[in-house]
């Protein structure tokens, strides 16, 4: 009976002494782990009060979120070796230990340091930012998240992808500082493209002074030409430039006021057709082309 006395009074003394400490350790770390997303937030909110502009948001956003990773991870490490303290475990060899091992890991995780160093240069110099769109290893969407190992991006379709930014070689960023969206607009060789041309400056002008759009188009649109002439028709090429993002809002709405304009217009928009030219001989003449007719009402057939 003594002995589990004795048993209980260890219990009881180890539960006020060490167990406690351990216990405020844990409410410390999660109080702490707390303290760095409220101070994530403030901090991107005080960047914010200085600046209004939708990039620089973007950015700030971007950094917070790695900063408060990096500090979570901090905290927790240092939670770890203090608990393991408390509980008698010598955290001088687990650190020694934890180096060798480090080195090891090293060899053999040369993609992690890989993705660790890129993922920082990507960082430092601004290539991406939570909520632009960029294309990445053939994959594009918009980027949900950006840290030091990986980028995360969603598609239009929905699907994540995951990228590991040691993979990165090449990013295409389409809303960097401004977007803009290219008009490839074929019409009929009968048409006259001067008309045409003055008829997608009035599309442009119309959508510049429409309230819904004004503040998303930046400048009037830019003319490049007359750009080739295709099989059916002759392609005129214009570009708009947007704020960022806004580019395939802008151009879709292009598309269907100026549809509806050419209509108005009588501007044809051609389908692929061919003409059909059965050659001449040396003196001028043609082959005859013969022609069959069919009159189903009449069941018969005329040559």
């Amino acid at each position: 009976m003594s002995d589990f006395n004795q048993f209980l009074s260890s219990i009881g003394s180890w539960v006020v002494d060490t167990g406690l400490k351990i216990f405020l350790v844990l409410i410390l770390s999660l109080i702490v782990i707390k303290v760095i997303g409220v101070f994530s937030k403030r901090l991107t909110a005080l960047l914010m009060r200085r600046q209004t502009d939708e990039e620089y948001r973007k950015r700030a956003d971007t950094l917070a979120s790695v900063i408060r990773h990096l500090l979570t991870v901090v905290v927790s490490i240092v939670s770890v070796m203090t608990i393991l303290g408390q509980l008698g475990v010598e955290i001088a060899p687990i650190l020694a230990a934890a180096g060798i091992v480090g080195i090891a890991i090293g060899f053999g995780a040369q993609s992690l340091v890989r993705d660790v160093i890129n993922g920082f240069f990507i960082l430092l110099e601004d290539q991406i930012r939570v909520g632009d769109v960029v294309e990445i290893n053939g994959r594009g969407g918009l980027v949900e998240r950006v840290n030091l190992k990986m980028t995360t991006l969603r598609d239009l379709s929905g699907n994540v992808h995951f990228i590991p930014n040691g993979t990165v070689d090449v990013v295409t960023n389409m809303t960097k500082g401004f977007s803009r969206y290219v008009f490839d607009i074929g019409v009929a060789y009968r048409e006259d493209v001067d008309e045409v041309i003055e008829t997608i400056k009035e599309v442009d002008e119309a959508m510049r002074k429409d309230p819904e759009f004004a503040d998303d188009i930046l400048e009037p649109i830019e003319i490049l030409g007359l750009d080739k002439f295709a099989d059916s028709a002759v392609v005129v090429r214009a570009r708009t430039t947007t704020k960022p993002i806004k580019q395939w809002r802008v151009g879709r709405e292009f598309n269907r006021r100026l549809k509806k304009l050419f209509d108005q217009k009588d501007i044809e928009i051609p389908f692929p057709h061919v003409t059909l030219y059965v050659g001449r001989d040396k003196t001028g003449g043609s082959p005859p082309l013969r022609i069959k007719r069919e009159d189903k009402s009449e069941a018969s057939s005329h040559w």
